[in-house]
């Protein structure tokens, strides 16, 4: 899904993160019921939140690349872990169109990237968190070459 560069830092919502955040959370629909909350499974949120942290920084830093492919193939596995415990159709789309929800998980990716050193208007700082990540091999970085 192509994602519009944008050069100025959004203390609004960027739609690079929350298109990342909303796709990958429409890629989940699942089985039966479940008992947490999705929003509380710490594997799915912190995988939604990694590939909206790496779609902005591949956005902001002009030599560093989305994986595509393998970013498709973890928002599946973030699926499936949903599936595996049992989330239906219904809850999904209920986290799903959870604005309250997304904007949250926005800010904290927001935030996590300020964390790392990430500085409005500066490219050269999104690179270095880029290049930073990928270097530690973590989710992030996974999702970025």
């Amino acid at each position: 899904m192509p994602v519009s560069k944008r050069k100025t830092w959004p203390m609004k919502k960027t739609p690079a993160i929350a298109l990342a955040i909303c796709a990958a959370v429409a890629g989940l629909s699942g089985a039966v019921s479940a008992d947490p909350a999705l929003k509380d499974v710490a594997h799915v949120r912190e995988g939604l939140i990694a590939t909206g942290m790496a779609v902005e920084l591949s956005n902001r830093c002009s030599s560093i690349s989305p994986r595509r492919i393998r970013g498709i193939n973890y928002l599946f596995s973030l699926r499936k872990n949903a599936f595996d415990l049992g989330f239906s159709r219904a809850e999904v789309d209920a986290y799903v169109n959870d604005k309250t929800e997304e904007n949250r998980l926005i800010e904290i990716a927001y935030g996590r990237l300020r964390e790392l050193g990430t500085v409005a208007g500066d490219e050269a700082s999104y690179c270095a968190v880029g290049r930073g990540e990928i270097a530690k091999g973590n989710a992030i970085g996974r999702l970025l070459r």
